[in-house]
């Protein structure tokens, strides 16, 4: 439990919000703009440079780049919870942001093993950094300040602004001088994002906010350490061994049995995945029929957002060697630099289509949260299917026209404006309360799981040549036959969820 505000403290207002929001608006946006522009830079510089003389390097590259998402959403559980009981958000914060800080510059070496231990600083770094930032939004407002949403709502815009500017900027730095100055950029943006916050506490706007909790043992040693220099001594000596986990990228076995195409990373996470199926099922057969009902709801719609976030992350991967192959970005952008257009589409879109759902609201219209899942899902299948169909453009060269990846992004984004909003509130509104915080660790555990999605479809479509400029209607071919194949299932299970809205309507009582 955290301290109260002392007495004295006066907060300041800025906008008719508390003035930390603002700070933490800048903070966040620098973050991301630091981990977007790097993501942006990750898949195209491992082709290119790290796996540039394999004639599977898609497959490694495919690998690693599953391996780097998973654990870094995995690693948010571990660090949301040392905040919680031992450094709380500030020291947690700082601690994070000096890793993935770290982890940026260390990236711009062009070696190899300075590459694996770079992205596991960001790693390390990114599980004390991320769930943290946004859960110190939310210490800003009281329980029931209606400004609270839109609160949340201007701090997901510095999300959004700095995965829309990020890649922009380092794509652009990295034709112009060299990879190491796209990674450069990204450090300068995490170094950014802690001064901003350094500077709201020298300001005194967080009051005592962020503190550790009062009976968290902070100074208490372990094996002779006080907890505040042991967390982060440990943090770095965890750093080799994830490092060594992403280098493991060749599967330990063939065949069709367990170890079939798989590397150390996914027999982690899929024990871990069996692990936590059985663990709800034996908490879904201790409930009462009514608990019973909505954590069903609740493990399915962790189970949809798997789904959307495992094609939808497919933008870092598959998506950008598919722009830098098979799309014709003359005069337009770089492929590092479409991965901007997410990110543009959500800022255009966001405020409209909450509107939408205001005005529907107002009419008794408004679709309940199956039905906005399957409705995305739905958005999702349509975007690829628009990838897919884009061969028959294509000119002399196997180069599709750009507008094909534009509308693709349009589409996805509209999907995820449809789920990622409504889902985290639902998970909290469905899961009871004793088991609220562990049902929130299996809701972002959901991302990890997501990039072994995005790890199996960006094996699936690896292309084998040592050739950079490798392109034409061989890959093509490759691609678009995949993105037709992911649209059907995209689609169908967004036909599923649709047709299954009643039934699941009914197991969601009261939660709208």
């Amino acid at each position: 439990m955290e301290k109260d505000l002392t007495p004295e403290f006066e907060e300041p207002m800025l906008f008719g919000h508390p003035k930390g929001l603002f700070y933490l608006f800048f903070a966040e946006l620098w973050e991301r703009f630091s981990f977007y522009g790097m993501r942006a830079l990750l898949t195209l510089y491992m082709v290119d440079v790290i796996f540039e003389a394999l004639s599977d390097r898609d497959y490694a590259t495919a690998a690693v780049y599953a391996s780097y998402g998973s654990l870094v959403y995995a690693s948010t559980v571990i660090g949301g919870r040392i905040s919680d009981k031992v450094l709380g958000m500030r020291n947690s914060i700082f601690l994070g942001g000096i890793l993935m800080s770290l982890g940026h510059f260390v990236l711009a070496v062009e070696n190899n093993v300075a590459f694996f231990l770079a992205l596991s600083l960001i790693i390390v770094g990114n599980g004390f950094f991320k769930p943290n930032i946004s859960t110190f939004v939310g210490t800003l407002y009281k329980d029931g300040d209606p400004r609270k949403d839109s609160g949340f709502t201007i701090f997901y815009m510095g999300i959004n602004i700095g995965g829309w500017v990020a890649p922009l900027l380092c794509g652009w730095l990295a034709v112009a001088y060299g990879w190491h100055y796209g990674f450069g950029l990204a450090g300068i943006g995490m170094l950014s994002g802690l001064i901003f916050f350094w500077s709201g506490i020298r300001n005194g706007v967080f009051g005592d906010r962020g503190m550790p909790p009062v009976n968290g043992g902070i100074d208490d040693k372990i094996m002779g350490v006080k907890q505040r220099y042991f967390i982060p001594a440990v943090s770095f000596l965890a750093v080799p061994v994830i490092a060594y986990l992403l280098s493991s990228y060749k599967p330990l076995g063939s065949g069709d049995g367990f170890f079939a195409d798989q590397n150390i990373v996914n027999i982690i996470f899929k024990i871990i995945g069996v692990s936590i199926l059985v663990y709800l099922g034996y908490i879904i057969f201790q409930s009462s029929k009514e608990e019973r009902k909505k954590l069903i709801v609740a493990v399915l719609i962790t189970v949809f957002m798997t789904i959307f976030w495992g094609f939808h992350e497919l933008s870092g991967s598959v998506i950008t060697l598919f722009a830098a192959r098979n799309v014709d970005l003359a005069g337009v952008m770089t492929a590092s630099q479409t991965n901007s257009l997410n990110s543009m589409w959500i800022i255009i879109l966001a405020i409209p289509i909450s509107l939408l759902w205001t005005t529907l609201s107002k009419k008794n219209l408004n679709p309940r949260t199956p039905y906005k899942f399957g409705m995305g899902l739905l958005f999702a299948g349509i975007s690829f299917y628009i990838l897919s169909i884009s061969e028959g453009s294509a000119n002399e060269d196997g180069l599709v026209p750009f507008a094909y990846l534009l509308l693709m992004y349009f589409l996805i984004s509209v999907g995820e404006l449809f789920m990622s909003p409504v889902g985290l509130s639902k998970i909290t509104d469905l899961s009871p309360k004793r088991i609220v915080a562990f049902m929130m660790g299996v809701w972002f555990l959901s991302s990890a799981f997501a990039f072994q999605v995005v790890g199996f479809i960006g094996k699936q479509l690896s292309i084998e040549s040592t050739d950079k400029n490798i392109g034409g209607f061989d890959t093509l071919y490759v691609y678009t036959e995949g993105f037709l194949l992911i649209a059907k299932y995209s689609i169908g299970a967004g036909l599923l969820v649709l047709l299954a809205g009643p039934f699941i309507k009914k197991l969601m009582g009261d939660v709208h």
